[in-house]
């Protein structure tokens, strides 16, 4: 992304300003990342290696201990993690008749379909132009910054939100602002994705992951309990640290590097929006109308998760987390999208019967042509990975590398961080990872003095802060077909680029915040979460 300004009237453009030791280095990651082939072809290239080295690891017979109980669903019954050929007889056979169940069965393809439909009618109705407008027109363009980011962290309550609708939408507040649209993309990814475990509020994964903390912690004490609040506390105040190196991370580095944004590199349609025109009257009242179909839908969720009859909470006993309500949020994507958008069209005219809401849906999936072929390539390599055992392996001797340092001081938790991050580039699901990783490093950590909750809020650290540079992440597709509407030569090598500073720094501060908050101030992470653990 260079300054594409020509010499003028008046003589040549000055030279541009010296590009920085750090910029240089991002320069040099972006351009070997950019060697590497287009996405499609290196997922189709990455699964065809999976089922090499598959075939290579499974006639060698290497196997590592299962972490994991007895009893547990998946173990085997000898213990062991054996790698799996895919180029037997039986792995060629799962290889055909699982192709299509693994592009269908993909996780977040559904999510990503179902609320386009929603989203494509408001993007019709022009709802979401006059939005953008009458956000950016009323704000300056650092607290833009600052209100992406924070909006991105706060979304991860229900993650989906985030990675639909706000990272699109966070590209088309700065180019209203005449800002480069993928800087916007760039600190709400970052938000979204690399702050993934930092809130206010208890979302779906934090009873998911205490679920997992607990049944690993009773392999040492059988009657050890961990809540869902476990971290709470420190991920409360995580959410202003993230915000804060977010947005001066976005300001100050990320968008320098880009420069002068190029619109001749975009796709036509996507800049097909007046951001710099006032909102008419009828504009402002369609949006009073959005506004009020907003809080009915608003209401109506309400009404099906709070009270204790609430048809969405879990039929059996009455959770409100693990519950229908969240299990199925896409489709609550979809009738707020569909509600506002009407609400707004019917009132300026876009909307006047069934058919512009049909039109309006098929126009948001008609963008995701791209998304779908990278969608089936990468379904194949994720599932190949899976199949071939190739991915516990490789975490499970992370894990154990760790545990072979000898380290008891608290110290540890810095390699043991690190070590969550880098298993992360490799196991994009947080639960995953964790319901692997767990019955090694909990048991471990507790022998040597420290809580279970410590250790998964020192997990869920390293859990983050890597999302956002490894395509092994399942929206990192989506985020990549949606940076080329707006420069149709950014890869794989520019996103990761554009990424790391925020990831560099993300692990960084987090880390710190981390031991001045357990080891310097000593601070329960969340409400009656201990320091460390005691068998007596």
């Amino acid at each position: 992304m260079t300054d594409t300004t020509r010499p003028g009237p008046d003589g040549p453009t000055p030279p541009p300003a010296k590009r920085g030791a750090f910029t240089r280095f991002l320069d040099t990651v972006e351009w070997l990342g950019n060697l590497l082939p287009h996405p499609v072809t290196l997922f189709a290239i990455l699964a065809l290696l999976m089922v090499l080295l598959s075939g290579l690891f499974g006639w060698m017979g290497v196997t590592v201990e299962d972490p994991r109980p007895v009893g547990a669903a998946g173990r085997a019954e000898d213990g062991m993690i054996s790698a799996v050929s895919l180029m037997t007889g039986d792995g060629l056979r799962r290889i055909f008749t699982g192709m299509i169940g693994n592009f269908t069965g993909f996780a977040p393809l559904g999510v990503v379909l179902v609320a386009m439909l929603g989203i494509g009618v408001a993007e019709r109705s022009g709802l979401l132009s006059a939005a953008v407008r009458a956000l950016v027109l009323s704000a300056s363009p650092k607290v833009v910054t600052v209100a992406i980011v924070f909006a991105g962290v706060i979304s991860n309550t229900a993650a989906e939100v985030g990675y639909v609708v706000l990272i699109p939408l966070a590209g088309a507040v700065y180019y209203s602002l005449g800002r480069h649209p993928l800087a916007g993309m760039a600190a709400a990814f970052a938000g979204v994705s690399g702050g993934y475990s930092a809130n206010l509020f208890i979302g779906t994964i934090d009873p998911l992951l205490a679920g997992i903390t607990e049944e690993a912690a009773q392999l040492i004490d059988p009657t050890y309990q961990v809540t869902a609040t476990a971290s709470y506390y420190f991920m409360a105040v995580s959410t202003f640290l993230v915000t804060i190196i977010g947005s001066l991370v976005s300001i100050f580095i990320v968008e320098p590097k880009l420069g002068r944004y190029d619109s001749s590199r975009a796709d036509p349609e996507v800049l097909n929006t007046d951001g710099a025109a006032p909102l008419s009257g009828t504009e402002r009242k369609g949006l009073w109308m959005a506004g009020l179909a907003l809080l009915a839908v608003l209401g109506l969720m309400a009404l099906t998760l709070l009270p204790e009859w609430g048809v969405l909470r879990d039929p059996e006993t009455g959770d409100q987390m693990r519950s229908p309500f969240f299990t199925g949020f896409a489709v609550w994507i979809l009738l707020f999208f569909l509600a506002v958008g009407v609400a707004y069209g019917r009132v300026v005219g876009t909307v006047r019967n069934d058919r512009d809401v049909i039109d309006g849906m098929a126009s948001g999936l008609s963008t995701l042509g791209l998304y779908l072929v990278i969608v089936f390539f990468a379904a194949q390599f994720v599932a190949f990975f899976n199949w071939s055992n190739l991915g516990a392996i490789t975490a499970v001797n992370g894990a154990d590398f760790l545990q072979n340092t000898g380290m008891t001081g608290p110290g540890v938790f810095i390699g043991f961080i690190l070590i969550c991050a880098l298993v992360n580039l490799m196991i994009g699901s947080a639960s995953a990872q964790w319901a692997l990783t767990a019955p090694i490093f909990v048991p471990m950590l507790m022998l040597i003095g420290y809580s279970p909750e410590i250790i998964q809020t020192a997990y869920r650290i390293g859990d983050s802060t890597t999302n956002i540079i490894t395509p092994m992440m399942s929206y990192f597709g989506l985020i990549l077909a949606w940076a080329t509407r707006y420069d149709k030569n950014v890869g794989i090598g520019t996103m990761i680029a554009m990424m790391l500073p925020y990831s560099i720094f993300f692990t960084i501060g987090w880390s710190l915040l981390f031991f001045l908050w357990v080891f310097g101030i000593g601070l329960p992470v969340g409400p009656g979460s201990p320091t460390y653990y005691s068998a007596g």
